[in-house]
């Protein structure tokens, strides 16, 4: 699959997660197999752009290519400074967000919300378009509600306005993530479009992104809630696309070192008392597989340095590779 100049391989892709794909995510998550990776969603509004929230998710510095970041609002005029701005900060490519459920994008017609407006969703992308000169592409859903699948229209209008590529979650935005994606329209989509189609939407292990890319005719799948606690999935999808075979689960001395690795980038990328609040949900999907997770981070919360969390979490997982009972060394 090509976006642009840049050719995506394997073709899996880190989908965009508000508070979750900051950059330590995206390099670990493109050092373990990922063809591509999505920022968090950035805001047009250039009011916020100096924020230190803005200030972290507009660093790319070396992040290896291509740099894809998205970015949100209603105005086209607005939307194309924003991308002009984050191409001038180090973006490769611009992705816009249509396909946000939540609430408080959607309440201000950002998001998903944008698809009950085909003539303004055409004014945005068209305006962002002619503003870069890097690829620009467009996330979106089915639609906005189960009676109003309107995925098609909106992906021809993409394809018309010059998008590069279109990614797809599989469920309207009155789902948000509950049930099960369905893939007809994703299928009904691709069939009628000419530029790449990147299937989302319930891809949790390497059978489904197989399945999925089957069903849909799709060019890649991209993979969002799966990912968070299990970055390693991306190899594993990209291995068995190519071979048809499983790899093994990571060992647990791995993950533990995964683990610390992702800690030591999120404390010197955030800045200690930030990274240490940050990496709490990291490390609850860690290890939310393993024994007495619960009891993990009830103790592990508690950290307030660096120091203290990763020492906390290295004792946990090696008791765990010693076969000790996790409640014997998170009390100690």
């Amino acid at each position: 699959m090509r976006i642009g100049p840049y050719q995506i391989e394997p073709k899996v892709v880190l989908a965009p997660m508000a508070g979750v794909t900051d950059k330590p995510f995206r390099m670990l998550c493109k050092r373990l197999g990922a063809g591509l990776c999505v920022s968090e969603m950035t805001t047009s509004d250039p009011r916020l752009w100096n924020t230190a929230k803005s200030r972290h998710r507009m660093d790319h510095a070396g992040e290896p290519a291509p740099v894809s970041v998205q970015i949100a609002g209603t105005v086209p005029e607005a939307m194309a400074e924003a991308a002009r701005h984050n191409v001038a900060h180090g973006a490769q490519i611009i992705d816009i967000n249509m396909g946000c459920p939540a609430k408080k994008v959607c309440n201000v017609w950002a998001g998903s919300a944008l698809m009950r407006d085909p003539p303004l969703v055409a004014r945005i992308l068209e305006a962002v378009v002619e503003a870069v000169d890097v690829p620009v592409t467009l996330k979106i859903r089915t639609g906005w509600a189960a009676g109003h699948r309107n995925a098609l229209e909106i992906a021809r209008i993409a394809e018309a306005s010059g998008i590069a590529a279109l990614a797809i979650h599989g469920r309207t935005r009155d789902q948000l993530y509950t049930g099960q994606a369905e893939y007809d329209t994703i299928a009904e989509v691709k069939a009628a479009l000419s530029i790449p189609v990147i299937a989302n939407g319930d891809v949790d292990s390497p059978e489904k992104a197989a399945q999925v890319l089957r069903a849909t005719g799709a060019d890649a799948v991209m993979v969002g809630r799966a990912a968070q606690g299990r970055p390693w999935i991306f190899r594993g999808i990209a291995h068995y696309l190519a071979t048809g075979e499983r790899l093994p689960e990571p060992s647990l001395a791995e993950v533990r070192d995964i683990l610390l690795g992702h800690l030591e980038q999120l404390h010197a990328f955030y800045g200690e008392a930030a990274g240490v609040r940050i990496a709490r949900k990291h490390l609850g999907w860690y290890a939310k597989d393993h024994p007495e997770n619960a009891a993990f981070r009830a103790v592990v919360n508690r950290a307030e340095t660096a120091e203290a969390q990763l020492r906390l979490t290295r004792d946990y997982f090696d008791a765990l590779i010693a076969g000790i009972p996790p409640e014997r060394s998170l009390a100690a």
